[in-house]
């Protein structure tokens, strides 16, 4: 094996990440409707920057006004010809540069006074991972607004929940809907709260220290729309923006983590002879095995599945390329691979939000399912202890017994004798508490009525349970969530293209 040094091995390793990237970018959908038309990429944010810088350093006397409209000429001269067809974007400040020169002569780059590759590559990273930030939290928002709508149509839905991987409790499957939206809220959360440490311009930072020329560093953040600075010059480039990758590539795996846990939730049943939720069959959701004839593969489950555990892998690759460099390496910062991940995040939460829109549930199987196991027994125990005073570990030990003697001969909740059950008391009452009445407190009905699902659902009394009077308000609540995750999206998008607008207008003016 040749011994290709740690350069080559480095960029051996940059390579097979760079296609690894580029594929997933390529299979990703655009990310989102909403995305600008202008391509916002490394050259997109080198002219505006430059563009700024133009008009910024004209009119508070860095820059000589009679050279300012030639200079401003030559800059859209390159800008035109990189949204031709075929035309150059170049990605870095020293290949953006010589075509600058070329169209306005050398005194063009009196643009560069104070200012660094450094700092204006650490500006556009910011820019561009934001709109990125701002794709995957539109995309959230959608996946949480199908979920709201299943919640919706399911709310008095009982099914069976699971701990441990067997089956523990009857539940509204709106209620369990609305757990899994609980934690994509959070997931929304903090992608703001990221985004509020990402939107801060470094621009005018220059390397390490500032610059000795009086840059306006406000009012190049108000041009590029950015509503605060990164305060300390050393940090602008040299430590948040090798953060903020992985930061993002934390709730990035979150997101990932949720869905994979929902789908792997539904793929459970895939495992039963008669589910009680699978996927409609047909448009790609599932498809027939090659050789099994009655087998329907869910397509759509394992694809999004393996996409999530792929995005995991790339948010945890942010962590692996920051680690033991010392700062302003650039390994962490790249803008294709950072890229790569917010585009995948997007494409695991599509694929998500297409699973609730096919998902197929059947309330009679699941209260089947629940009927023939003993899901309900806890409430025996519950209702022993809340109606009738007894301690609670001698009504569980009570509906133990009872199951047990069930299940050794096969008895279903709804046939269980209630002389059995009368018997089983009195003999677990007479080993736990010696002398007390050994009469089953409960009446054949109410023994019934413990025993019923949907009685003990729509029973619940706990703040945040499934019980109809907070089911509506969680419903409410979450809603309330979504319709502000989607007024704050707007307005970040709104901020951004404003301030351009009023950029492209003020350098309109250097003629």
């Amino acid at each position: 094996m040749p011994n290709r040094g740690v350069q080559g091995w480095r960029g051996e390793w940059r390579g097979v990440w760079l296609g690894i990237a580029m594929m997933t970018i390529a299979a990703a959908p655009a990310l989102g409707a909403e995305a600008p038309a202008q391509k916002r990429d490394e050259f997109f944010w080198l002219g505006e920057i430059n563009k700024a810088t133009a008009v910024i350093n004209t009119e508070e006397g860095l820059l000589d006004r009679a050279a300012a409209p030639r200079i401003a000429a030559g800059l859209r001269q390159v800008l035109e010809a990189g949204a031709r067809p075929g035309g150059k974007r170049p990605a870095t400040v020293i290949s953006f540069e010589p075509l600058l020169i070329e169209a306005g002569g050398v005194e063009a780059t009196l643009l560069h006074a104070g200012r660094s590759s450094q700092d204006m590559h650490a500006t556009y990273r910011a820019a561009i991972l934001r709109e990125e930030t701002l794709a995957v939290a539109a995309a959230l928002n959608r996946t949480t607004t199908a979920m709201l709508r299943l919640a919706e149509t399911h709310r008095e839905t009982v099914v069976p929940n699971y701990t441990n991987g067997v089956a523990a409790q009857p539940n509204s499957y709106g209620h369990y809907l609305l757990g899994h939206i609980a934690g994509l809220l959070r997931d929304g959360e903090r992608l703001r709260e990221a985004y509020a440490r990402l939107d801060r311009s470094p621009m005018g930072t220059t390397v390490l220290n500032g610059t000795g020329w009086p840059l306006n560093r406000r009012r190049m953040a108000d041009y590029l729309g950015f509503p605060a600075l990164v305060d300390n010059a050393y940090d602008a480039s040299q430590i948040s923006s090798a953060e903020m990758p992985v930061e993002l590539g934390g709730v990035i795996t979150g997101i990932a983590l949720h869905a994979g846990a929902f789908i792997e939730d539904v793929l459970v049943q895939y495992a039963q002879s008669r589910p009680w939720i699978l996927l409609q069959e047909g448009g790609g959701n599932t498809y027939v095995s090659s050789a099994m004839p009655q087998k329907r593969n869910p397509g759509l489950l394992n694809d999004t599945r393996t996409q999530a555990s792929a995005l995991l892998g790339m948010a945890a690759g942010r962590v692996f390329q920051a680690h033991n460099i010392p700062p302003g390496m650039p390994d962490p910062k790249g803008v294709r691979e950072n890229g790569a991940m917010m585009a995948a995040a997007v494409q695991v939460l599509r694929g998500w939000e297409r699973i609730l829109g096919a998902l197929a549930i059947s309330p009679d199987r699941a209260l089947e399912e629940l009927n023939g196991d003993w899901t309900a027994s806890q409430e025996l125990a519950d209702a022993l202890m809340r109606d009738h005073g007894l301690p609670f570990r001698v009504g569980h030990h009570f509906a133990s017994a009872v199951v047990d003697f069930a299940r050794e001969r096969d008895i279903r909740p709804s046939d269980f004798p209630y002389a059995e059950a009368r018997r089983i008391y009195a003999e677990t009452v007479r080993h736990e508490m010696p002398g007390q009445d050994e009469a089953l407190p409960l009446s054949e009905a109410g023994f019934r009525a413990a025993l019923d699902p949907r009685a003990i659902v729509r029973g619940r009394a706990t703040s945040g349970g499934p019980q109809p009077a907070e089911m509506t308000r969680m419903l409410d609540g979450a809603t309330q969530a979504v319709t502000a995750q989607e007024s704050w999206i707007a307005g970040r998008r709104g901020a951004i293209n404003s301030a351009l607008a009023r950029l492209d207008a003020d350098f309109a003016k250097l003629r």
